[in-house]
């Protein structure tokens, strides 16, 4: 069968048996992508106009602080994406604070509103600790349970949100490497050995004494003359060998 060519060729190929075998396999794998595509748009993300559920899973938090006469009860209600699903995301949806003290009414609702809103928004909400974290009290903050600072009644809340999002897998803990681990428990051991050598009553006897500082959830304690220490805020700061070192998070102040 004649062609006949009315343009100007611009170009050419041979196609042989092979290349029609080849372009063929280049086609499937589009054909067999478009179900995935499909799939990916079916994932349910976080964002504001998702409606709220009759019925949301939650976890109450109390706040004991010395800076106020009555304990705060803190509830964090989460939103659970895309449920039963591999794609399965738990999302912190709304935030409650109450307590019989009415003295801070006025800004903790002004609070709870914004911090609800801003989980509702969507994306990266975990930017929202470190802000309040950073609020500092001007008459000064206080030691929760564990020896651990705080430099406020906000703070105190962020720490409180920091944990929530741990818990649902929002927010991870920095592993600590096992060079670190060695080190802080080489430091606690030169420590306490240095104190028995003194005749050190606090540390060489084995019964725990009430100013000790327990750490929550692994229950060691600390000199009751430690200091604070500004990089993890627990008070586990003590002289060591003329230099100030960190019994918890293995810090020191020579490097």
């Amino acid at each position: 069968m004649a062609v006949k060519i009315d343009k100007k060729i611009k170009g050419y190929s041979v196609i042989t048996a092979d290349g029609k075998g080849k372009e063929a396999a280049a086609k499937a794998p589009v054909v067999a992508a478009a179900p995935d595509a499909a799939a990916e748009s079916n994932i349910v993300h976080m964002h504001e106009r998702i409606e709220r559920p009759d019925v949301l899973v939650g976890s109450t938090y109390k706040i004991k602080s010395p800076l106020v006469e009555h304990a705060f009860y803190v509830t964090i209600n989460d939103i659970v994406l895309n449920a039963g699903t591999e794609h399965e995301l738990r999302r912190p949806f709304e935030i409650f604070i109450n307590s019989k003290s009415m003295e801070h009414f006025q800004w903790i609702v002004a609070l709870t509103r914004i911090m609800s809103a801003v989980f509702r928004k969507g994306g990266d909400v975990t930017f929202i600790v470190d802000e309040m974290k950073a609020v500092f009290d001007p008459k000064g903050g206080y030691f929760k349970a564990g020896g651990v600072y705080m430099p406020s009644l906000v703070a105190e809340l962020g720490s409180i949100v920091e944990d929530h999002m741990k818990s649902i897998g929002l927010l991870h803990d920095p592993e600590m490497s096992a060079h670190q681990r060695a080190l802080i428990a080489e430091k606690r051991k030169q420590f306490e050995d240095r104190s028995k050598k003194n005749g050190d009553a606090v540390a060489a006897a084995p019964a725990k004494r009430e100013e000790d500082v327990e750490v929550t959830g692994e229950g060691t304690s600390f000199p009751p003359s430690a200091s604070m220490c500004h990089k993890c805020s627990t008070k586990a700061l003590v002289i060591l060998d003329g230099c100030q070192t960190c019994l918890n998070c293995g810090y020191s102040k020579c490097g």
